[in-house]
């Protein structure tokens, strides 16, 4: 192999995209991914405008976004009783120059394993092998410890070894040995896909409840034209009041809508039946809301994080995946910049780790959804008028500020430079 290649861990929606990244300008690279088959695992995700844009950039078209997913039109909050607190409208009728996208993140991931095996080769991706470890060698380069189901070492050797494992990276765990473990706050989710009729525009991401329990629910399908339903993802989420009491924090398991639909039983309004919508599942899963605590570097020598292995954090503002897309396309700019060398690695971590660190707290201390804190600790949760509560600049202050941290303000969004400049090549920046 080529001596600048870049060895990828997972093949994740992050890794993956790094993958195109690389190959639009022209620098070899590997996946390792541990699973042996890829397959639409997930639930539903958001697709913040900075990271369609990106995509649109690698090639993506939206016409393969609009199979995998839905266009979002709006954003709301709405109290527990039903009243509003907070809407504004997302994507293109919002003002931005790029759409928002709800899908399901298996789709995500296979469409663009897809596109990127079709433009670099089915060998990009090696499945079956997942990289637990690694050791820098005299060159300067490193050397992944690769392993296979079996059981079973191999090394491979690269340039540079970009850790794009999840919220159980390995590579992480050898870079910093002596990280917390997983953060877990007492929210425990339960989710699941039914098939009902979109409310509000049709495209609206909603959050209903209180800052203890709440449900998110959104299409990531478009109507059905003969029917008028949509696959509608949901999750149904309450805060306990002891987190202490489990260590078993990384459980993810199939429940029985049976074992949690009560929390919601008086959830009834004139436009939307949360019992019936989760009764319309065909099946539900449960896990906690966890993340990790930020660490003050994502970067070792020729090794770096990226996505949830760099800033796992709670899924309260729907940037998970979009940020891991911007570390992608980030990760591209800074080889361009310096080459395929530790130093790029350097300047993307001196340029995201400590605001997207920020994000993560940001994040869990409830996000875009602290507007339903701040609603409980002025009235408790109950209104006749949310502008008596809470005034409507404020709203939209709390709201601007979230989207200039997670780096979608639409101003600074649709102004900015290209990450990756058109036709821009890492060989020939070396050879000018």
């Amino acid at each position: 192999m080529p001596e600048n290649r870049i060895i990828i861990a997972g093949g994740g929606i992050g890794g993956l995209a790094l993958g195109l990244t690389l190959h639009q300008i022209g620098v070899p690279f590997t996946i390792f991914e541990s699973v042996s088959e890829l397959r639409p695992l997930g639930v539903g995700i958001n697709l913040q405008p900075n990271a369609v844009r990106e995509l649109f950039e690698m090639g993506i078209t939206a016409e393969e976004l609009d199979k995998a997913g839905v266009p979002a039109r709006e954003w709301a909050l709405v109290g527990q009783q039903g009243q509003e607190i907070y809407a504004e409208p997302r994507g293109l009728e919002a003002g931005y120059n790029w759409p928002q996208y709800a899908m399901h993140r298996g789709h995500l991931q296979m469409l663009l394993a897809q596109v990127l095996m079709d433009r670099a080769g089915t060998d990009a991706v090696r499945l079956g092998s997942r990289v637990t470890g690694y050791q820098q060698t005299p060159d300067g380069g490193v050397s992944a410890i690769v392993t296979s189901p079996d059981g079973s070492e191999r090394r491979e050797t690269g340039a540079l070894l970009i850790g794009a494992d999840g919220i159980h990276s390995k590579v992480r765990a050898q870079m910093h040995p002596d990280q917390p473990p997983i953060h877990w706050g007492g929210a425990v989710m339960w989710r699941g896909t039914s098939m009902v009729k979109p409310v509000r525009t049709g495209s609206s991401f909603i959050g209903l409840g209180t800052h203890r329990q709440r449900m998110v629910i959104y299409p990531i399908s478009p109507p059905d034209p003969d029917t008028g339903l949509a696959q509608v993802n949901w999750i149904a989420e309450v805060t306990m009041d002891d987190p202490g009491a489990r260590d078993d924090i990384g459980w993810f398991r199939q429940v029985e809508i049976g074992d949690f639909a009560h929390h919601f039983d008086d959830w009834v309004y004139d436009w939307l039946d949360v019992p019936a919508l989760l009764r319309g599942a065909d099946v539900a899963y449960e896990n906690p809301m966890i993340d990790r605590d930020p660490v003050e570097t994502w970067v070792d020598g020729p090794v770096a994080l990226m996505g949830d292995a760099a800033h796992a954090m709670y899924p309260t503002g729907s940037n998970g995946a979009s940020q891991a897309i911007v570390d992608a396309r980030e990760l591209g700019a800074a080889f361009l910049a310096h080459g395929v060398t530790p130093a790029a690695l350097a300047a993307f971590d001196a340029k995201l780790c400590a605001p997207i660190s920020a994000l993560i707290l940001r994040n869990r201390g409830a996000g875009p959804f602290g507007l339903l804190n701040m609603v409980n600790d002025r009235c408790g949760g109950t209104f006749d008028n949310i502008d008596d509560v809470i005034p409507a600049a404020e709203r939209a202050e709390f709201m601007a500020k979230y989207k200039a941290a997670a780096g979608f303000a639409i101003e600074a969004l649709n102004s900015a430079a290209p990450i990756i400049p058109d036709s821009a090549q890492v060989r020939q920046r070396a050879a000018e």
